[in-house]
């Protein structure tokens, strides 16, 4: 898959297929959009394109509703995507002046005269360009005029991916893990840098690697001890992970600087300052308060026999 941080930076092909979104999450619901787009590719000797944008519009437009958050970090997207066969994609930077550009501007000088698209797959109800007054039917009345076809996608498939959003973000703010995963259609994933701690784990026989994550958009789920599956440097590991406060050991356990510590099973390296993903699996329980640190170590070595059946 080839990246571009700017539509300036894309190099034509004989036959673009574009579709353009968010596609936050890359979910399940999504599906039915993606494999529609390399359909039309597939028949028509084209290559698949996807436009979306960095930052999320609403962070642009909405500066004031702080409440957004995302399934999938940049880096996480653009791994799904390629996952999922995508040949092109574009990271155009989404700003207000952007924002401002006519429906005419858009389709004239991004659509047709920077990428040359061929084919259009939209949802139904899309909008486009200053005061969202682009809609499909000024698309369709230009397709002619400048050589590209408009598909849209039915109703009650965009209806499905903007339920199965909802309904993981849902999900994963209640720590049920299945049902989001269900919607997903993969696992939910964390990528942070490793960080240093304080070294408690290690002292109770559960050293952790803290995960730190940079993007302050990135839903995390709810507080509680995990069965998970760990990605460093390629490899694979099995673990399990806290999120939370440390309410046993932490000096201020009123407070709301959550931590997400990591324990790999039959792990030994040094790994501070690399970039560690990880995968859930399913939740444990709850993080709670224990009466000494003798009884969180003892709950932790139940953890881990949890952790490792689930993950068997």
């Amino acid at each position: 898959m080839k990246i571009y941080h700017n539509i300036e930076d894309f190099q034509n092909v004989s036959f673009p297929v574009l579709t353009t979104g968010t596609f936050d999450g890359v979910h399940a619901g999504h599906k039915t959009i993606l494999d529609r787009l390399k359909s039309i590719a597939e028949e028509n000797d084209g290559e698949t394109v996807l436009l979306t944008f960095s930052p999320h519009p609403r962070i642009v437009l909405f500066p004031d509703q702080n409440d957004l958050r995302l399934l999938t970090t940049r880096e996480e997207k653009i791994a799904l995507l390629e996952e999922y066969g995508i040949d092109h994609l574009i990271i155009h930077p989404f700003t207000k002046q952007f924002s401002r550009l006519s429906s005419v501007e858009y389709i004239r000088d991004l659509l047709v005269n920077k990428l040359q698209i061929k084919k259009l797959v939209i949802g139904y109800d899309h909008h486009f360009g200053r005061n969202r007054e682009g809609t499909l039917e000024h698309l369709l009345e230009c397709g002619p005029i400048y050589g590209f076809d408009v598909e849209e996608i039915p109703a009650a498939d965009i209806d499905h991916v903007n339920v199965s959003s909802t309904k993981i973000r849902h999900a994963l703010l209640k720590g049920d893990i299945a049902t989001a995963q269900a919607y997903l259609g993969h696992d939910y994933l964390l990528t942070g840098e490793v960080v240093a701690g304080d070294g408690r784990g290690k002292k109770i026989g559960f050293p952790t690697a803290n995960l730190q994550i940079d993007d302050s958009l990135k839903l995390i789920p709810a507080d509680g001890v995990y069965a998970i599956n760990a990605v460093l440097k390629g490899e694979s590991y099995q673990g399990m992970m806290n999120i939370g406060v440390r309410p046993t050991i932490s000096e201020s356990p009123d407070s709301e600087d959550k931590k997400i510590e990591i324990h790999l099973f039959d792990f030994d390296q040094d790994i501070y300052g690399q970039l560690l993903t990880v995968k859930f699996v399913e939740r444990i329980r709850d993080e709670r308060k224990f009466s000494s640190v003798e009884a969180l170590a003892e709950q932790l070595a139940k953890d881990k026999e949890s952790a490792l059946a689930i993950l068997k």
